[in-house]
């Protein structure tokens, strides 16, 4: 009887272990490669950090940016070459391959796409056609051809997010030196808050945005000026610029003040050229990748006031175009648009220090990076 009690307790201690979450999810990590045309897909150890690479999804040349649907049952897909248009995949999250649902046409090259907070609209932001779109997304998940919003931004719309409430969109417009803010209507017509932006600094080239999880700042990543800029959200939406940050590597690679490329874009000069930005989901720490010098900064964010303080920087994938953070905030994801692997960092949970943990085989021009757990 005792010994019957006695592997009775033991069974019962050690069930919170094995019922837990990091022990039995699974985490997918999808990596698009333009010139490959193909999608990897790997499961990431949330333990270790190891990233098994599972195959890899055929799509079209040029696929680029991707997103995840807000109940982690599909991946969207941007082709930027001709003609361009959205894939919708579904997820089988018991193996982490994609399901090719369609192929919907659209009107323009969308360098950056989202869906909004529920998941009913894929936002997209077009660089070349200077534009920010909603489309529709049916129950089936599929990405419809009609734009329910369409919003003329400005010379080169370089990404668009929406915040937690699903009321506003930040759109960084890298030709105009603005950070846009504009209302998603629930039928998904977009509007401009306000007059409609923030002026950046000149020839900065706002271009990707992270907002933190209570939904009270924005902060913005240039791609020429390689700075970072904190916006506190007002009740309506509209952005208020509170601080701005130098980016943090240009003096150490010695890097000049950046440049908009064009596709024939030639110059021997390093120039600063950054890429991506991502903050946790406990809004702790936030990273930014810098394409000339293969780094990446990570900065503390401040839990009251939001701001940012450098942590470190430390080279990466060969010149890093996309980023993601999983879900439980342990593990940074890179890809280099210049590297034949893709990398898994682990983030200290104490420093916020990377340290790097594994790698895995990719595609040529690997760029974008999204994670799904389960």
């Amino acid at each position: 009887m005792a010994n019957r009690f006695s592997r009775l307790a033991c069974t019962l201690a050690l069930l919170p272990l094995f019922s837990s979450a990091p022990l039995w999810a699974k985490t997918y990590v999808y990596v698009s490669n333009a010139d490959s045309g193909s999608v990897s897909r790997y499961q990431l150890d949330n333990q270790s950090g190891a990233l098994t690479l599972l195959g890899d999804t055929l799509a079209a040349k040029k696929i680029m940016p991707l997103a995840v649907s807000p109940d982690k049952k599909r991946l969207y897909g941007a082709v930027r070459s001709k003609p361009w248009s959205i894939i919708s995949w579904r997820i089988d999250k018991q193996t982490g391959e994609l399901h090719q649902l369609a192929i919907t046409p659209v009107s323009a090259s969308y360098p950056y796409i989202a869906t909004d907070r529920s998941g009913h609209y894929l936002l997209a932001a077009s660089y070349d056609s200077d534009i920010v779109t909603s489309q529709p997304i049916n129950p089936q998940g599929v990405v419809s051809g009609l734009e329910s919003g369409r919003y003329h931004t400005g010379p080169h719309a370089h990404s668009v997010i929406a915040d937690y409430s699903n009321h506003a969109l930040y759109v960084g417009n890298l030709g105009a030196d603005r950070v846009l803010q504009l209302e998603l209507h629930d039928n998904g017509a977009i509007t401009p808050i306000g007059k409609g932006y923030v002026q950046a600094e000149a020839n900065s080239g706002p271009r990707h945005s992270a907002i933190s999880p209570d939904n009270r700042f924005v902060y913005n990543l240039t791609e020429m000026g390689g700075s970072i800029t904190q916006y506190r959200r007002l009740p309506d939406g509209a952005l208020q610029k509170l601080a701005s940050w130098p980016n943090a590597v240009a003096a150490q690679y010695h890097l000049q003040p950046g440049r908009e490329r064009p596709a024939n874009y030639s110059d021997p000069t390093p120039r600063i050229w950054a890429a991506d930005i991502k903050i946790t989901p406990d809004g702790r720490y936030l990273y930014a990748s810098e394409r000339t010098s293969s780094t990446v900064s990570g900065y503390r964010v401040d839990k009251q006031s939001g701001k940012l303080q450098l942590i470190g920087s430390w080279p990466v994938e060969k010149q890093p175009r996309g980023m993601a953070v999983d879900d439980s905030g342990k593990w940074l994801l890179v890809s280099g648009e210049k590297s034949a692997v893709v990398g898994s960092y682990a983030i200290d949970p104490q420093s916020g220090k990377l340290t790097r943990a594994a790698q895995a085989p990719c595609g040529k021009d690997a760029n974008w990076v999204s994670v799904v757990s389960y």
